[in-house]
């Protein structure tokens, strides 16, 4: 498209006034950047190939509020990609499993005390998961559990193991204290 398209939409008459067609011309380069742009605007939304500050302002379309602008662009545009796709899973176990495997870079292991249960039918202890992940992937061990913790249901107690060694996760009671963390308010103090 020529650099001089809206001007040629004019009448002659006005291409004669010097101040205006230079006053116009104002106009004519910004919609000249509009239009240079415009075919890129359906990849605006698309965390794999927009801009790095683009994709982290998608995640907070999503309630990711926090996507670090020091992790690796890779990982960051997979988070918030995950994140948009395991969102009717977020607190499920498919979803921890699906989030674990982006931050971890490799297999997850999850063992969990249950799922929906008829009235009656719930067992013992229900409201724990275990997590076993190989490495940490590109995060710090605390940033890694952190992250977890925020993606763990409030009523679920939680161990996270990162190869044979178990990481604190901020916030979560462990299993083995199960049984003081599950007694009725009253009962055994």
């Amino acid at each position: 498209m020529a650099d001089d398209w809206m001007l040629r939409q004019l009448p002659p008459a006005m291409l004669d006034d010097d101040f205006f067609v230079r006053f116009l011309s104002i106009f004519q380069t910004q919609a000249n950047t509009l239009l240079a742009h415009a075919e890129n605007l359906r990849h605006l939304a698309d965390p794999g190939v927009a801009p790095p500050e683009m994709a982290r302002w998608l995640g907070t379309w999503i309630g990711m509020d926090g996507v670090d602008a020091a992790l690796p662009e890779r990982l960051q545009r997979d988070l918030v990609r995950n994140a948009a796709q395991s969102l009717p899973w977020r607190g499920t176990r498919r979803g921890l499993v699906s989030l674990l495997e982006v931050l971890s870079g490799g297999p997850v292991e999850v063992r969990d005390g249950g799922g929906v249960f008829p009235e009656g039918g719930a067992g013992d202890d229900p409201g724990w998961v275990a997590l076993r992940v190989a490495t940490t992937g590109m995060l710090e061990e605390a940033d890694f559990a952190a992250r977890v913790a925020e993606e763990l249901p409030a009523h679920v107690r939680a161990e996270l193991w990162v190869g044979d060694r178990q990481v604190p996760l901020a916030g979560a009671v462990p299993r083995d204290e199960r049984a003081t963390a599950t007694a009725p308010i009253g009962e055994g103090a």
